[in-house]
């Protein structure tokens, strides 16, 4: 963490799970939250949950424990990717639950990861599988992102959003060609759906990390890692580096826009 006695802590999760009832779940979940007086965005839709809020600790707390065991959502979210961060000051303006047709936007209606996903690689075993020679490392993440940092090797789609990923794996991508994928993004909910996509399009292996850069910026010493660089957040922090760290805004130099 980036600062253990920091008054606010953020919290990024998201899991995929089927939601039939997500619309009626949108106001139970604003006022429990606003009950916390937590900030930030949660995304529901048929298919999960996506958001990234903060708060005091002890609020931060409480949020997870409801989302993975209360009764609000009723066991349905028992595998709840979920990392916890901090700042110094609060990320976000204001709370806002919004209903979507997806968590994350591709827009393949066969890319579906409650029924099938890429393989998930622990941070701690994911150098040894992106040094295989026969290994495509993917980043799925939108280029101004790539831009501010990225694994040693990995190969940029130059996509301006998530959305374009489709067009260039038909492009670029050819499941005779490309026999082994490690893909990862930011927190590892892109690489759910983009792993859903190249599987039902007949790649035989993929691979993606589990729980994200931001997993493996946490676990992985920084003599020991394979990245360079900074990793976008989508908030006023702007970027993190190892260890989470908090990058300063006056370190910055990004010169990009932002694509949610």
């Amino acid at each position: 963490m980036s600062d253990p006695n920091s008054a606010i802590k953020v919290a990024a999760f998201y899991q995929f799970a089927a939601l039939p009832d997500y619309r009626e779940l949108r106001q139970p979940l604003r006022a429990f939250c606003a009950g916390l007086a937590l900030k930030g965005s949660v995304l529901l839709a048929q298919e999960g949950i996506n958001g990234t809020l903060a708060g005091a600790p002890a609020a931060m707390d409480a949020l997870a424990y409801e989302l993975a065991h209360g009764d609000m959502f009723g066991g349905r979210l028992d595998k709840l990717e979920l990392k916890f961060s901090t700042a110094e000051a609060m990320p976000f303006g204001r709370l806002k639950v919004r209903l979507k047709k997806e968590i994350v936007t591709l827009g393949d209606e066969a890319a579906d990861p409650t029924r099938q996903a890429g393989t998930y690689v622990d941070a701690a075993e994911w150098n040894a599988l992106i040094a295989a020679p026969d290994t495509l490392l993917l980043d799925t993440r939108n280029a101004f992102e790539v831009a501010m940092g990225t694994f040693e090797g990995a190969v940029d789609p130059g996509i301006r959003s998530f959305g374009q990923f489709k067009d260039f794996a038909a492009a670029a991508l050819d499941p005779a060609k490309h026999r082994r994928i490690a893909m990862f993004c930011t927190g590892g909910i892109r690489c759910e759906k983009a792993s859903a996509h190249l599987l039902a399009r007949g790649f035989a292996e993929v691979y993606h990390l589990k729980g994200g850069i931001l997993k493996y910026l946490e676990e992985v010493p920084e003599a020991q890692s394979r990245w360079r660089g900074e990793c976008f957040v989508f908030d006023e922090r702007v970027a993190l580096g190892h260890g989470l760290r908090e990058r300063s805004l006056l370190e910055q130099d990004m010169g990009q826009g932002r694509d949610e």
